[in-house]
């Protein structure tokens, strides 16, 4: 419910964008910019991982959400850049300080079945993402693009419910070895191999979501589809990547973590360029495959980080969290201004090419990984 309630308030930006881009008068580069704006405080992950331990969980697992929230809610009133680029900022801040321990957490209740764990709570991500677009193309045509403040009230009732919800526990003891002195550089030190070999693997990944996540409302926009059209669309690929990171996690528990990432990185590719060459009717219908293999991969790769043998949990969701949001970074940043230089149309083509080097990333990911099947 958390994790729902927070992203779904993050996600506002992506179908917002071409109304963001007439109202500011912005290239896709400089979209793309504001996407990196709300990704960059990710950065902050591995310093939340580090001092975790004196960080209070459950009060930022409640609250982290509703400042969300409020700055998602205001994106529309922003007058101008500078106010946009600090409610995005925020976010990112906001973002990094609740996903580093919510994981954690999840695990923690999970027992032996961890992908299925991790399944859970990426639902209420994925179901976000999936209701995020239509919830905020419905404030702004009920309310207008600068009325969507009142989606905050909202929000405040279900923080409310978190707040009484969620157990009274001090969850920060689960990563009590983080007090020893230096331990989160000794772990990083020592899984360095490992993350890079997921940085690889999740940035040619990436490359395909950016340009989907993105501005999938923007690439159908320039084809003569309305900004609902866009935003539906929109849904249903956030729709079925829910059913994707919900079913996904427990498979992996079943065939093995690497089986189900090397199918996952030679088969979204492959969907992405019929995507690409197809009619908006059967593009409507591919939306579907492509949001489960898009996003299948987020609860076996979070599983897949916590069972390195680390016997610092929150140090290493930092890490899966840093990398996440930064390879994200760079995809949509590379995807913005390949799409003012080559257009969105042979972007897309040329992010399904390269996400072909997912295949030889899950290699190396293997190898490094304490987990081999």
């Amino acid at each position: 419910m958390a994790h729902f309630l927070h992203d779904i308030y993050s996600s506002f930006l992506p179908p917002l964008l071409p109304l963001i881009i007439s109202k500011f008068n912005l290239s896709l580069t400089a979209a793309s910019g504001l996407l990196m704006l709300q990704n960059l405080p990710s950065l902050l992950s591995f310093f939340v991982g580090a001092v975790a331990h004196k960080l209070p969980w459950r009060l930022l697992i409640i609250l982290t959400p509703l400042v969300t929230a409020v700055c998602g809610s205001l994106i529309g009133l922003a007058p101008n850049l500078i106010i946009l680029a600090l409610l995005l900022v925020t976010i990112g801040i906001s973002s990094a300080l609740f996903h580093v321990p919510a994981p954690i957490v999840i695990r923690y209740y999970s027992g032996a079945q961890t992908g299925k764990g991790m399944s859970w709570y990426m639902l209420g991500g994925e179901g976000a993402r999936m209701l995020g677009p239509v919830l905020i193309v419905s404030a702004v045509s009920w309310w207008t693009l600068e009325g969507t403040w009142r989606l905050i009230f909202p929000a405040i009732v279900f923080s409310l419910l978190l707040h009484f919800m969620l157990e009274r526990k001090s969850f920060e003891k689960i990563d009590e070895r983080n007090l020893a002195k230096g331990a989160w550089l000794i772990t990083l030190k020592a899984y360095a191999p490992f993350f890079l070999g997921l940085a690889f693997y999740m940035l040619f990944r990436s490359v395909m979501k950016a340009s989907m996540a993105t501005f999938l409302p923007t690439y159908l926009g320039l084809k003569g589809n309305s900004l609902i059209t866009g935003a539906m669309a929109l849904s249903v690929l956030q729709g079925s990547a829910a059913v994707g990171s919900f079913i996904s996690g427990g498979i992996s528990d079943r065939i093995g973590r690497f089986k189900t990432l090397i199918f996952l990185a030679l088969s979204a590719p492959v969907f992405m360029l019929i995507f690409v060459y197809s009619g908006f009717a059967l593009q409507m219908v591919l939306l579907v495959v492509l949001g489960v293999l898009l996003y299948a991969t987020s609860p076996i790769l979070l599983a897949l980080v916590l069972e390195q043998g680390s016997k610092q949990p929150a140090m290493m969701n930092a890490g899966f969290t840093t990398v996440n949001f930064v390879t994200n970074a760079i995809a949509i940043l590379s995807t913005g201004f390949l799409g003012d230089w080559l257009g969105l149309d042979t972007t897309f083509k040329l992010a399904s090419i390269l996400a072909f080097g997912a295949f030889p990333s899950a290699l190396v990911l293997r190898h490094y990984s304490a987990v081999k099947s």
